[in-house]
C-alpha cells in the first residue's frame, strides 16, 4: 500500500473539508416557494400556518396527541423540565450532548449523573435506581444514536418512585422502539431540528406528549405565558419557532425518506469497507426498530487498531475529514459540573471509557460513495502504518 497520509507530508484526501453533520437541504425550489409565501403573507412568527402545519405533520408521523414546536431543542428541554415540575435532583447521563444537562442546571436543578450500559450507550436503569434519593424528582434519558433507551425499566422506576420521565430524542426522529415511533414515551420527549440533524429546520425543536394539559401549558410557556391576547396566565419565555424555520422543517420532512435511504446506504458501505480492519467496529442498528441512520458511529480498540481514537482523529483532520469525538470528554468533565460534582467520574466507568473510544464519520446527502472509499482508505493506511503515524504525531507535538 502506498503511503500518502497528509500527517506524513502527503496530499490530503479532500481539497475541501468533509464534515460530520453537513446540513441536508431538501428541495430548494419548494423551500424558496415557502419562503416567498411567508414573506407575501408578512406572517413570520407567532404561531403562523407553517408552524401549525409542521406540528400537525409531526404529531401524525410520531403517532402522538401533541407536538409543540419550539425555537430549538435546548429551549424545549428547559420548558419541558419546568412544565413537569422537576426540582431538587434529576438523574441524567453524562454521555449526552451538554444541552441535556445544561437545561436542568439552567432550571436550578442538581444534575446527578448516571452511568450508561456499555452495549447500548444509553442510561442504565440499574445505575439510575442506585442514585434515587428523597430529593430526586425526575429522570432525563437520551436515545443515543437514535437507539431507544430502556424505556420499560425506566418507566417502571419512574412510576415506582413517583418521578417524572423525560426523554431527550434529539437523535431519534424517525426511529422507533419496536413498532411504536419514538415520541410518545415518558411524560414528554424533545426533538432537535438543528441544521446538523438529518431532518432540520436550520434551527428548531419540538416537544411531543400525549398529555393534553402539559401541551397546553407548554404552548403558554413558549409564548411569554400568554393564554390569550392581553392575558398572561403564567411565567413564560420566548421559545417560539419562526415561520421560516417551519418552512425549512416541512421541506426537510418531505425529503425524509430519501435522506434515510442515503444514510442507510452510507452506513452499509462503511460497514462493508471497515469490516476487514481490526480494532474498529461500527455501532449496530437493530433491524426490528425503525432507524434514521444519521450517525455512523465507530468504536476504536487501540490495542488492535494500533492508534488511539484521538490519534486517528488527528490523522483524519489532516486529511480534511472532520470526524468527531462524541460525547467527549463527558458532561461531568465540563463546567460547571466539574466544579459542582468533582467526584462524578468515580461512578461513571463505562461513560469515561466510551468517551475515549467513540468516533463519528461523515455521512448524509453531502457525502458520496467515492468519499466513503477515500475515508476508509485513509483509515486503513493509518492502521497499517501506525508506528510511522504515531512517530509523526509525537514529533509534531514535541
Amino acid at each position: 500500500m502506498t503511503i500518502d497520509l497528509a500527517i506524513l507530508g502527503g496530499t490530503p484526501a479532500f481539497t475541501s473539508p468533509l464534515h460530520v453533520g453537513t446540513p441536508n437541504i431538501g428541495n430548494r425550489t419548494v423551500l424558496m416557494a415557502r419562503f416567498e409565501d411567508a414573506l407575501d403573507r408578512r406572517w413570520l412568527t407567532n404561531d403562523g400556518p407553517f408552524v401549525k402545519e409542521f406540528e400537525a405533520r409531526m404529531a401524525a408521523k410520531l403517532q402522538v396527541r401533541n407536538s409543540v414546536a419550539v425555537a430549538n431543542a435546548t429551549v424545549g428541554l428547559e420548558l419541558a423540565i419546568r412544565a413537569l415540575g422537576m426540582t431538587g435532583e434529576v438523574i441524567a447521563p453524562s454521555f449526552t450532548f451538554i444541552a441535556t444537562v445544561h437545561a436542568l442546571q439552567w432550571n436550578g436543578i442538581r444534575v446527578v449523573f448516571g452511568d450508561i450500559d456499555p452495549t447500548t450507550h444509553n442510561l442504565d436503569p440499574t445505575a439510575v435506581e442506585k442514585l434515587i434519593t428523597p430529593r430526586t424528582t425526575g429522570i432525563v434519558a437520551t436515545h443515543v444514536w437514535g437507539r431507544p433507551c430502556a424505556i420499560g425499566p425506566l418507566r417502571e422506576l419512574a412510576d415506582r418512585y413517583g418521578l417524572k420521565l423525560l426523554f431527550d430524542a434529539a437523535h431519534a426522529f424517525g426511529c422507533s422502539a419496536g413498532e411504536q415511533p419514538i415520541g410518545g414515551f415518558g411524560d414528554a420527549e424533545v426533538f432537535s431540528f438543528h441544521a446538523t440533524k438529518f431532518v432540520n429546520c436550520a434551527e428548531g425543536g419540538a416537544i411531543t406528549t400525549n398529555d393534553d394539559e402539559l401541551a397546553r401549558q407548554l404552548r403558554f410557556m413558549r409564548n411569554f405565558g400568554f393564554a390569550d391576547y392581553d392575558c398572561v396566565e403564567r411565567l413564560g419565555t420566548n421559545g417560539k419557532m419562526s415561520e421560516l424555520s417551519a418552512a425549512m422543517g416541512l421541506t426537510s420532512l418531505e425529503a425524509m425518506d430519501e435522506i434515510i435511504a442515503t444514510n442507510q446506504r452510507h452506513y452499509a458501505d462503511y460497514r462493508q469497507r471497515l469490516a476487514s480492519i481490526p480494532g474498529i467496529t461500527l455501532v449496530d442498528y437493530d433491524s426490528q426498530f425503525q432507524q434514521n441512520y444519521q450517525y455512523v458511529v465507530a468504536v476504536l480498540d487501540e490495542a488492535r487498531f494500533g492508534l488511539s481514537r484521538d490519534e486517528l482523529v488527528q490523522v483524519l483532520h489532516a486529511e480534511r475529514i472532520l470526524a468527531r469525538r462524541y460525547f467527549y470528554p463527558g458532561c461531568h468533565i465540563h463546567e460547571p459540573y466539574r466544579t459542582l460534582e468533582p467526584n462524578a467520574g468515580l461512578t461513571l466507568p463505562h461513560t469515561e471509557t466510551l468517551c475515549q473510544r467513540v468516533l463519528l464519520l461523515p455521512t448524509g446527502t453531502a457525502v458520496g460513495v467515492e468519499d466513503i472509499a477515500k475515508i476508509v482508505e485513509r483509515i486503513q493506511t493509518a492502521t497499517a502504518h501506525a508506528g510511522l503515524v504515531r512517530a509523526a504525531l509525537k514529533s509534531r507535538h514535541a
